[in-house]
C-alpha cells in the first residue's frame, strides 16, 4: 500500500465529538451551524480498457486547513501499478498519480480521505480582522486562464455590471453576483458540470450552463473588475441540512455530485463565499418534475440572499486549479481538476464515459459535533 497516513483523524475524532449540538436551524440561519461534522470520501477508479501505459488522476483535498475544511489525511491502494501524491506548482493542488505499464490487465486504484467540515458564513454587515495573502496570491487570482479571459467582451460585461455601483469591491461583487442570478440558467443538457468558457457564453449570449458555468462567470467578472476571485472543486458529501433537496445527495454514491463554487477577495473581510449557481440549481431542481420556480419564490429567495457569503458545507473542497499540468500527462492541461482523469496509449478517456473508464465515490460520516 502507498498512503499518506491518516496522520491528524485521531487528534480530531474525540475533539469534533466533544462540541455541542446547537439546535435545528432554519432557512433564514443558512450556513450558521457551529459544529465540526467528519466525513470519510472513498474513490475507486477501475480502468476497463487500458492500452499501453495507463496513468490516473485523483484529485484530493485542499492540503491547507482553513477555517471551513481541516484536511484529516488519505490512504490509498493499487494493485500492479505504483501511485505517488503530487501537487500542481501554481496552486497547490494535490492529487493521487497512479501509473500501470503496458500489459496491465485491469488497473484498478482505490483512495480514502478523511476531512472536518464547519459550514461558513462571512458577517459583511462589519469588517474583520483577517491576515492579508502574499501579493503574489492575489495576482494568481487576478490572471486569466484559457477559458477565462479578462478583456475583451469580460472585460466590457464587468464594466456594465458595475458602472455606478458604490460601496467597494463587496457591492462590486454583489452587483456581479446578482446579475448572475438574474440573467443565468442551469441547463440540464450541459455535460458534467461544464467547462468554464464564459468567452463564449458571453458572446453567444447563450448563458446556460452548470456550477463550472456560471460560477466561473463570476469569477471571471470578478478579475475583470479588479478583484481577486476564485472557483474552489469539490464535490457534495451529504444532504442539505435546511431543506434544500437539490443542494445536498440522498444517498452515499457521490459519484456525480462533483460541485464547484467561487470566492472574492476584499481586504475587510478577506476571502468571502458566493454560489450563483446554487441559486439557479435551486430554480430549476428544488420542485421537480420539470417545474421551474420563480426568482420571487420562498426558496429561491432564501437560498439567494444566503449564498452571497455563505456555504453550508455538506461538501468536501478539493483544490482552485486552473489550467492543470498533470505530471507525464501526454495530452495538455485540463481546465480544472474536480473530476478523476484518466490517459491510455489511445488517448485521454472521457471521464464521463463509463463504458472506458469507471469510478465510484461514495461517503461517509464519521462524527458529528
Amino acid at each position: 500500500m502507498n498512503r499518506r497516513d491518516f496522520i491528524k483523524t485521531t487528534s480530531w475524532l474525540p475533539a469534533a465529538a466533544a462540541i455541542t449540538y446547537l439546535p435545528q436551524f432554519s432557512l433564514s440561519a443558512f450556513a450558521a451551524a457551529a459544529r465540526w461534522r467528519v466525513y470519510e470520501v472513498t474513490t475507486k477508479v477501475e480502468v476497463l480498457k487500458p492500452e499501453g501505459t495507463t496513468r490516473v488522476w485523483l484529485p484530493l483535498p485542499l492540503v491547507a486547513d482553513t477555517d471551513y475544511q481541516k484536511n484529516l489525511g488519505s490512504t490509498w491502494s493499487i494493485d500492479g501499478g505504483n501511485a505517488i501524491s503530487a501537487t500542481d506548482g501554481k496552486y497547490g493542488a494535490e492529487f493521487i498519480a497512479a501509473e500501470w505499464p503496458a500489459g496491465a490487465k485491469s488497473p484498478v486504484i482505490t483512495a480514502t480521505s478523511r476531512f472536518a467540515t464547519i459550514d461558513r458564513a462571512v458577517d459583511l454587515s462589519k469588517p474583520a480582522r483577517v491576515a492579508k495573502p502574499e501579493r503574489a496570491e492575489l495576482q494568481r487570482y487576478l490572471a486569466a486562464t484559457e477559458f477565462m479571459p479578462t478583456d475583451g467582451i469580460v472585460r466590457d460585461t464587468a464594466r456594465e455590471i458595475t458602472k455606478g455601483v458604490r460601496g467597494g469591491d463587496v457591492e462590486k461583487g454583489r452587483a456581479i453576483y446578482e446579475w448572475i442570478v438574474d440573467n443565468t440558467f442551469r441547463d440540464p443538457e450541459t455535460r458534467g458540470c461544464g467547462i468554464g468558457d464564459i468567452k463564449t457564453m458571453l458572446e453567444t449570449q447563450n448563458l446556460g450552463g452548470k456550477c463550472a458555468d456560471l460560477n466561473a462567470l463570476f469569477v471571471g467578472l470578478a478579475r475583470a473588475s479588479g478583484i481577486p476571485a476564485r472557483d474552489v472543486y469539490g464535490v457534495r458529501v451529504a444532504k442539505s441540512e435546511f431543506g434544500y433537496r437539490s443542494l445536498g445527495v440522498g444517498t452515499d454514491n457521490i459519484t456525480r455530485a462533483q460541485h464547484c463554487r467561487a470566492e472574492f477577495y476584499v481586504d475587510s473581510h478577506g476571502w468571502v463565499p458566493v454560489d450563483p449557481a446554487d441559486v439557479r440549481k435551486v430554480v430549476l431542481e428544488e420542485k421537480g418534475g420539470g417545474v421551474l420556480l420563480p426568482l420571487d419564490d420562498a426558496q429561491v429567495r432564501a437560498a439567494r440572499a444566503k449564498l452571497f457569503g455563505a456555504w453550508e458545507m455538506n461538501w468536501l473542497a478539493f483544490n482552485t486549479a486552473h489550467d492543470v499540468a498533470l505530471p507525464k500527462s501526454a495530452h495538455g492541461k485540463v481546465a480544472f481538476l474536480m473530476y478523476p482523469q484518466c490517459e491510455t496509449a489511445a488517448g485521454r478517456l472521457d471521464t464521463l464515459d463509463p463504458d472506458n473508464f469507471r469510478y465510484l465515490m461514495t461517503s461517509r460520516e464519521l462524527a458529528s459535533a
